[in-house]
């Protein structure tokens, strides 16, 4: 499952309320001979971290939901990294989607291995094109908070935590691959549900990492998504298949 944040990071105030965002000291004491008891939040007076006795399986659920407190259990509480992993696998299931989709379109049956090695290349070609797409999304958003909220993004570590946030939240792409092998007439709406469901939980880890309302993480998705779209653009005015 997902371990607590190790107690020695508890100085440098790594804990939060998942309930008011308020730094903690601890997530719980331990009594020893296995009893041990949730601490209470000293702004809000609720457990800092209640999920820490959940099952895993219970707090995917909830990440699932979109609820603010699992967001802030596993980007604050949890000792998780695998972001990097999880952003690659991401972006190798949207590449697999549209070299599906290009192979799909070209019908080519011929089993020349020049054909084969193209093929191939496509792949490679749709995964960069991916990548491309995703960063410039990220950049819109980021130049968006700066500018929208500069004295939130000050520090270094303040990037690289919303930059996570955004990695992780990005897991919804991973759903684009049950939709291709259970093909079906909705398939096309399924994939815009994707779409809609990764936007959101884009949302939401702006949201809680910086601990904004809900309309200026929107506003800086609506920005990235014009940069991203011109970025589309851009490879289909050079003649590229997106």
């Amino acid at each position: 499952g997902l371990g607590v944040l190790p107690p020695a990071m508890a100085a440098l105030g790594a804990y939060r309320c998942i309930e008011c965002n308020e730094e903690a000291t601890e997530l719980y004491r331990d009594y020893q001979r296995g009893v041990l008891r949730i601490s209470i939040c000293k702004s809000c007076q609720k457990p800092v971290d209640k999920y820490i006795e959940y099952d895993p399986v219970i707090i995917l659920i909830n990440a699932v939901l979109c609820k603010a407190q699992a967001y802030r259990h596993i980007l604050f509480n949890t000792k998780i990294n695998i972001h990097g992993k999880l952003c690659i696998f991401c972006l190798l299931c949207e590449a697999y989607l549209r070299w599906l989709q290009l192979q799909d379109s070209s019908q080519n049956t011929d089993p020349d291995d020049l054909i084969r090695y193209a093929k191939e290349w496509d792949f490679y070609r749709m995964f960069g094109i991916a990548s491309l797409e995703q960063t410039s999304f990220f950049i819109g958003i980021f130049i968006t908070l700066w500018w929208m909220t500069p004295e939130m993004l000050k520090r270094k570590s303040d990037f690289i935590l919303l930059l996570k946030a955004l990695l992780l939240s990005t897991y919804g792409k991973l759903l684009l691959i049950p939709a291709v092998i259970w093909e079906h007439d909705y398939t096309p709406l399924c994939l815009a549900f994707i779409k809609v469901f990764v936007l959101i939980s884009n949302s939401q880890a702006i949201r809680v990492t910086l601990n904004l309302n809900r309309i200026l993480p929107w506003f800086a998705i609506f920005f990235g998504l014009i940069l991203e779209n011109g970025v589309v653009f851009l490879f289909q005015k050079m003649g590229w298949d997106v």
